[in-house]
């Protein structure tokens, strides 16, 4: 049988690699920058807004992500804005520098993923994937992408996500749980 193909909205080449990885050999994924302001409040409707502006441009299905990291001790931001908040190459020495004196569980924080899919009949699911962690006292590891140096989730074995592999990485990742959750819908 031959791989499905899926518009996914997005113009970042690690996102693609990585959800190719979580929905595995039965997808090809087609991806295109939606070219469109995050204007929402929420991680699900800045999916939404990117799904749903391919689903008007090409007429077919898509899906979108919209990801970042909450970091209690800085009232959970960067959230919606972790891409846009600074440089990208400011954003792992941002977050240690507004944690500087901050300490053990104060540290905590989780990514968080929504996904969502959108049919050209106006039909829509989004789901939620979230992992708890803390932020790491500097960068450790090459491994991944973004905030992955500096965030070790609570449920591995003290390694950042920069640390892991990208298989373990996916099995308690954000965005792996949330586009496994949206295979169901697919």
């Amino acid at each position: 049988m031959a791989p499905t193909p899926i518009l996914f909205a997005t113009g970042n080449a690690h996102k693609v690699e990585e959800v190719a990885d979580i929905l595995g050999p039965g997808w090809v994924i087609e991806a295109q920058d939606p070219d469109v302001e995050e204007t929402g409040t929420t991680f699900e409707e800045n999916a939404l807004i990117k799904a749903r502006a391919l689903v008007a441009a090409r007429g077919v299905v898509a899906m979108a992500d919209d990801s970042g990291i909450e970091i209690d001790a800085l009232d959970g931001r960067p959230g919606i804005h972790s891409a846009r908040w600074t440089e990208e190459s400011d954003w792992i020495p941002r977050v240690l520098r507004e944690l500087e004196g901050v300490s053990g569980a104060a540290r905590s924080g989780r990514y968080v993923a929504a996904a969502a899919v959108v049919w050209p009949d106006g039909q829509e699911h989004v789901v939620r994937g979230t992992v708890e962690g803390r932020i790491a006292d500097a960068p450790r590891g090459t491994n991944g992408f973004g905030y992955d140096p500096i965030f070790v989730p609570d449920e591995g074995d003290g390694d950042t996500f920069g640390e892991m592999t990208a298989e373990a990485k996916h099995a308690m990742s954000h965005r792996g749980r949330a586009f496994r959750a949206l295979l169901a819908h697919l």
